[in-house]
């Protein structure tokens, strides 16, 4: 059982702008950067993202991406169906034609199984996930890193900053 990459790569990029969001606008080159994702994957995702109105952009210097709600308000969930995925672990989808056009044995047991990831990860807000002791320690490790990379451009950690 695998998300995939799509569903991770937007997971991971909505949680940097949940973490700096109080720092204003974060470019897709410093997530790109930070992250270790392909800029030209992270604009696919952001045209869904933003189509679906999770995110807003924000033109001109100092311009960038930002939530265009409260990350409590953004479910994990919400992120993976704006990109076009879904948390299915059914082989097929759902639709119980999975045996020769017929359901299989275990088709209810993944079914089930599809349900209670989707409820988790519905339940689980950026917000929630962002205040995690181990989730800020690895972003301030990663806001040293852009501080090396950038020196002039150092940026704050903007949630519960030690």
């Amino acid at each position: 059982m695998k998300l995939s990459t799509k569903s991770r790569y937007a997971v991971t990029a909505m949680l940097d702008l949940a973490i700096h969001d109080e720092t204003g606008p974060v470019t897709l080159a410093d997530i790109s950067q930070s992250q270790g994702i392909s800029l030209s994957y992270l604009e696919q995702l952001f045209a869904k993202l933003r189509r679906d109105g999770l995110v807003e952009g924000v033109r001109g210097p100092g311009g960038g991406y930002r939530l265009s709600r409260p990350a409590d308000q953004i479910s994990v969930a919400r992120i993976i169906q704006a990109v076009d995925d879904s948390v299915q672990m059914t082989r097929c989808e759902g639709r119980g034609d999975c045996q020769h056009g017929e359901r299989c044995l275990t088709h209810e047991l993944w079914e089930d199984l599809s349900r209670q990831l989707y409820a988790f990860l519905d339940g689980m807000t950026l917000d929630q996930f962002a205040d995690r002791p181990e989730v800020q320690a690895a972003a301030r490790n990663e806001v040293r890193h852009r501080r090396s990379a950038r020196p002039a451009q150092g940026l704050p950690l903007g949630r519960n900053a030690a």
